[in-house]
């Protein structure tokens, strides 16, 4: 593995091809080498359709294949930590689809695991990977918009198909669990420390599952912040996110998709400006973050101990709707 990373794939899940299997394609260091899923006829199909050449017939024989150095774990959200933890356990590497765990407390049991184990374990929040975030972030380290005094972050979007597993409690599923995760990650990523959640607000699809969700925050210098997340609800598509300081204001439109169309803004008392990115896709980004950490140990900022941090905003998210926190699938 010296100079290439074979990666094995946890599931056919419809997120593989865009995550890693195109990226790879076009990667010199990456290669997606195998593939298992539940039903042996389902991975068969996906292997032949994006030319996987080994299909395993359980998550643990892929595991315990020495051709493959590193797993991406797509599976529903309940499974990941189980799942990355027995990935760790067989000596590889972990690219593990937001969000990170079902909860704060197993995002820890993971970090810990990940921390002694000395691999690479990356949440795969990949917008955080492209050229628009580096520069946000940049933007908010120089320091120019002055004091913050609010930051804000929405990722809303339609998925109105109920059966879906991101509406299904003991798969870990609602709308603050995955939309509201970037959410969640962007309004920590502008106001540059974690923040106390003041209050939250939950539309219902069943019982225990929110199909929107708003929350209130508060940072410990003293700036506020909202996040607003939904699958569905009368915000149908609004993806942006927001920081306003004494000096000014930061305004991006679309940062989870900036091979589309997508806007930086910046507003200061005596300028504003705009700025566009090239359109090389996020997950591509995201991908040769991960090979540079698991090649020649880069670091990067999705990593296990940042994702029990965001996992503990999305349970006091929850708490504070009257909600229940999400728990591992058994």
């Amino acid at each position: 593995m010296s100079d290439h990373v074979r990666i094995g794939v946890l599931g056919a899940a419809m997120i593989t091809p865009a995550a890693v299997i195109r990226p790879a394609r076009s990667s010199t260091v990456a290669e997606v080498v195998a593939i298992a899923a539940r039903s042996a006829t389902r991975a068969r199909a996906f292997a032949d359709k994006h030319g996987i050449p080994r299909v395993h017939g359980s998550y643990e024989e892929l595991l315990a294949d020495p051709a493959v150095d590193a797993v991406y774990n797509p599976l529903p959200n309940g499974l990941h930590g189980k799942w990355t933890l027995a990935a760790l356990e067989a000596g590889k590497h972990v690219l593990c689809e937001k969000p990170f765990t079902a909860n704060a407390a197993e995002a820890a049991t993971v970090a810990a695991a990940a921390n002694a184990s000395g691999l690479v374990v990356m949440e795969a929040f990949h917008y955080r990977y492209h050229p628009l975030a580096v520069r946000v972030d940049e933007i908010m380290r120089s320091g120019v918009l002055g004091p913050l005094r609010h930051v804000e972050a929405s990722v809303c979007f339609p998925l109105p198909v109920f059966s879906n597993i991101r509406y299904d409690y003991s798969l870990a599923g609602g709308a603050m669990m995955d939309a509201g995760c970037y959410a969640v990650h962007m309004a920590r990523l502008l106001g540059g420390e974690e923040p106390e959640v003041r209050s939250a607000r939950a539309l219902l699809r069943g019982p225990s599952i929110d199909r929107a969700m708003r929350a209130s925050l508060r940072f410990p210098s003293g700036h506020t912040g909202s996040v607003h997340a939904s699958m569905w609800s009368s915000t149908v598509f609004k993806l942006s996110m927001k920081a306003i300081g004494e000096n000014g204001t930061l305004s991006v439109f679309n940062p989870l998709g900036p091979q589309t169309f997508h806007r930086l803004s910046l507003r200061l008392k005596n300028r504003s400006s705009a700025e566009t990115f090239g359109r090389r896709a996020t997950y591509a980004y995201q991908l040769d973050a991960f090979t540079d950490a698991v090649l020649h140990g880069k670091p990067f900022p999705t990593t296990a101990d940042d994702a029990v941090k965001n996992m503990t905003a999305i349970d006091s998210i929850y708490r504070a709707a009257g909600l229940p926190v999400r728990q591992p699938t058994a």
